[in-house]
């Protein structure tokens, strides 16, 4: 190629640079071969493997099933309790397997991407998805509180619309991210999942509420809101990454899990102190569902948008108080039992400690006895 840039050019160099280059062609057309089989093959192989794992899984089905007929003989006991072990390991060798096949999409993503397939079979393909979520939630939310700000110093329709906007794009967006997600291996699910749903939804109503005194009076109150969840949000998030980053530096944590809204059993140590704040955000629901409720009641409320409105508050807020409630109470209960373990244990170990004292002295005493009786 070098040769055709000069400033002399002949036939024969033309000629000499087309047979380099064809080489060049005849070996590419030999790697693309390569290529193409390899793929071939690498789907057949694919393929063999989601089946053979499938026929484990079935036949683990049918040898619990079989199992729970030998639980009622004694002298099978111990042979069950065997075989129960040696299935839940099995178990979760079958789903470390899993976690490098592809996996169908959900229904969600079925309705949206038909049937493309999602599934990311690199595993730094998944990790690098994984770290643009996590980006994407922080650029947005951050984005997001601007935008409210801006709206609470200039009462402009327009800019409601862009926040209204921007919180339906963002928040279908993470229902599609979260979900792919899922499928390559994040344990993400329950409420927090259905959450991302209700709250598109709640956006996606804001924009259809017309102007009018209604939205005059409810706008401050859902901008203070707005502003004050996306702070909690947006610290949540910076905190999770450190909290996620340093349990799973000491196994205790899958390498696909990611931040999520509320509060799990995982980070009751190092981010409890958040606690408060969300129980806040939660009353501040409450609130919002109130004022909407008796916004509806008014004999000139005829918009269906508000009384709606109330109720997804209301339940936003009945659902994230019971499922961060429950996470507390269960962690309290279990610190608790492991208390009083550890408490009862202690005291046994202190009546075994006076038996054995009272058995040395009684043993010197019959010993004294004997040497005087000598």
């Amino acid at each position: 190629m070098a040769g055709i840039l000069d400033d002399v050019v002949s036939d024969d160099l033309v000629a000499k640079e087309w047979k380099s280059l064809e080489c060049e062609f005849h070996h590419l057309e030999d790697t693309q071969k390569l290529y193409t089989s390899t793929i071939g093959q690498f789907t057949k192989l694919q393929s063999q493997c989601v089946k053979e794992v499938s026929h484990q899984r079935k036949r683990i089905k049918q040898l619990t099933h079989s199992l729970q007929k030998l639980e009622g003989d004694p002298s099978q006991k111990e042979f069950v309790a065997a075989m129960r072990d040696k299935i839940k390991t099995r178990r979760m060798q079958l789903d470390d397997m899993e976690d490098s096949l592809p996996r169908k999409n959900d229904l969600y993503l079925r309705i949206i991407l038909d049937g493309i397939n999602v599934s990311f079979i690199n595993l730094e393909q998944r990790f690098k998805f994984k770290e643009q979520y996590e980006k994407f939630k922080l650029a947005v939310s951050a984005l997001i509180l601007l935008v409210a700000v801006l709206d609470l110093l200039f009462t402009y329709r327009a800019i409601d619309a862009v926040l209204h906007f921007l919180l339906v794009w963002y928040h279908c967006t993470l229902t599609i991210r979260e979900s792919i997600l899922v499928i390559n291996g994040s344990r993400m699910k329950g409420w927090w999942r259905i959450v991302q749903f209700i709250r598109t939804i709640k956006a996606g109503i804001l924009i259809v509420w017309p102007s009018g005194i209604l939205f005059s009076e409810f706008r401050t109150q859902f901008l203070l809101y707005t502003c004050y969840t996306t702070i909690i949000q947006f610290f949540q998030c910076q905190y999770q990454q450190g909290c996620l980053y340093r349990l799973r530096s000491l196994g205790e944590r899958h390498d696909m899990d990611i931040t999520t809204d509320g509060f799990h059993s995982w980070m009751w140590k190092g981010l409890s102190f958040l606690l408060p704040f969300l129980y806040a955000a939660y009353a501040f629901q409450f609130y919002n569902g109130l004022t909407l409720f008796k916004l509806s009641q008014r004999p000139e409320c005829d918009l269906w948008q508000v009384i709606v409105l109330s109720f997804i508050f209301f339940l936003l807020s009945a659902g994230n108080t019971f499922t961060i409630s429950q996470v507390v109470y269960q962690k309290l209960r279990g610190r608790l039992r492991d208390n009083i373990r550890k408490h009862l244990r202690q005291i046994s170990a202190n009546d075994k400690d006076n038996k054995q004292v009272a058995k040395e002295t009684t043993e010197q005493q019959r010993q004294e006895e004997e040497k005087k009786s000598i």
